[in-house]
């Protein structure tokens, strides 16, 4: 099997620990976390984790099997780059005195989307949204003119087919509670995962 960018979508409860827990998780299979983000989801009392990492099918989906095991973790998703609409935010820091007598500057960075955030008279602040392609050739370009300092975000991301998890949760708070326990059987078949 090869190896390739996967995107783990984790609805869960905000929890102090979990975090912990899911990072074990990785650590014990010695497996890199590429990204990492948790915000809140469009559910009030929801937490979501983005987690990107490099890896096969087969690994990304016991991953997911062992996150979905935590008990504050209400459904996981796993997805490639292909599968999921996806940015990151990048922040580049440069002298205001170069960035001013250069007026080509201003044309590359509109060129690549950026615009001013902060503008001192030591230093201007630039931001862009973007895949990790088009942050990383903002750098190169703004190498040139003295770029001081630069950091970018943990990668957010939407599942391209998906009607949310909101939906899914709601249809399961109408379910009346059956008299029999019924195992999790998350991601037993690869459409599932897709379903949302």
């Amino acid at each position: 099997m090869t190896r390739q960018e996967y995107n783990i979508t984790a609805y869960t409860e905000n929890q102090i620990g979990l975090l912990n827990r899911i990072a074990i998780i990785f650590s014990r299979r010695k497996i890199n976390i590429e990204s990492l983000n948790t915000s809140p989801s469009e559910i009030d009392g929801i937490h979501r984790f983005n987690i990107v990492m490099h890896e096969t099918e087969e690994v990304v989906r016991k991953i997911a099997k062992q996150i979905e095991k935590q008990v504050e973790v209400l459904k996981v998703y796993y997805n490639t780059n292909q599968e999921v609409i996806w940015q990151e935010m990048a922040l580049y820091k440069v002298p205001t005195d170069i960035i001013a007598e250069k007026a080509s500057v201003e044309r590359l960075l509109r060129e690549h989307g950026a615009r001013a955030v902060v503008i001192r008279k030591d230093y201007t602040v630039f931001e862009t949204t973007g895949h990790r392609e088009e942050t990383d050739t903002l750098i190169k370009v703004l190498q040139p003119y003295g770029l001081i300092e630069f950091v970018r975000s943990a990668r957010i991301a939407i599942i391209k087919h998906s009607d949310g998890f909101n939906r899914k949760l709601r249809e399961f708070e109408r379910t009346e509670p059956g008299s029999e326990v019924v195992e999790n059987e998350f991601l037993n078949r690869r459409d599932e995962v897709f379903e949302m």
